[in-house]
């Protein structure tokens, strides 16, 4: 028999309602679009928010996929977020190992500085950026894009690989320096692997903001072919009649992946979260 007073028994109720509540606003938007994209054009247009279509159709895939090549974009968004994270998190690792261990007083102030110029707003940047990328003749590539993108990633990850560069105890390293270990081996070697799971959720999270960027991807990119996805998804919205179900199949392709990745791995990034706050 339960011993709970009723008094804690209301209020766990309430609390586990307000979460399902909280939960399903959440949700709803996702599973709103992935229903939308199997719906028939008609039936969409007819009644936006039905909420079951009366028949399945993958017309709107077909269409995305096959008229519009939008594979295209989500690999020119993947090559461009990797390209840019790989190069943030070998950076941003060097820079926050030597922050700690060889400048400490003055790094400290000059990560503050750092994360300081990632509350820019990106509009600020954004006609400066074009034109420098004019001047070196980089619009319409990839490396306009990456540059671009490290201006904001790099700031953000030096910041938060500092803290957890900070968790590696300082006899660990000084005793493998003892035994004949090189600078660059302790950091290789002993640092790094320990704060693996930081550099980890860093990388990700460098990878979804540059997955979904989309002010930089609209200016320096004009082609067809070499357009991320998020640039591809707003120009289906400039036709002369909207087509929702594109729209939807397309909207579907970019966050469903996202979803189930993040979904995934969101275990290993709290954990490398808590562990960079913990000191």
């Amino acid at each position: 028999m339960s011993t709970r007073n009723p008094a804690t028994l209301a209020a766990t109720t309430a609390r586990h309602v307000f979460l399902i509540i909280v939960s399903i606003a959440f949700v709803f938007p996702l599973v709103w679009i992935l229903v939308s994209s199997f719906t028939p054009s008609g039936e969409l247009t007819a009644d936006p928010l039905s909420v079951l279509p009366s028949e399945a159709t993958i017309e709107h895939y077909r269409t995305v996929i096959v008229d519009l090549g939008f594979l295209t974009n989500l690999r020119n968004s993947v090559l461009i977020s990797l390209a840019s994270t790989a190069i943030t998190i070998v950076l941003a690792t060097l820079a926050a190992h030597g922050v700690v261990r060889f400048f400490p007083r003055v790094g400290r102030r000059l990560t503050r500085i750092l994360i300081a110029t990632y509350m820019f707003p990106p509009i600020l940047l954004a006609v400066p950026y074009a034109t420098i990328m004019i001047q070196l003749n980089l619009i319409n590539t990839y490396a306009s894009l990456i540059l671009a993108y490290l201006s904001f990633t790099l700031p953000y990850a030096i910041w938060m690989l500092v803290g957890f560069y900070r968790t590696v105890p300082l006899e660990i390293e000084e005793s493998a320096a003892v035994d004949g270990a090189t600078k660059l081996r302790i950091f290789l070697k002993i640092s790094t692997p320990i704060v693996a799971p930081g550099i980890a959720a860093t990388a990700v999270y460098t990878f979804i903001n540059c997955f979904n960027e989309f002010l930089y991807a609209l200016l320096f990119i004009s082609s067809t072919e070499r357009m991320p996805v998020a640039v591809a998804l707003y120009s289906i919205t400039g036709a002369e009649v909207l087509d929702w179900g594109a729209m939807m199949a397309a909207s579907a392709l970019v966050v469903v992946p996202s979803v189930v990745f993040f979904m995934a791995i969101q275990k290993y990034i709290a954990g490398g979260l808590t562990e960079g706050a913990g000191k």
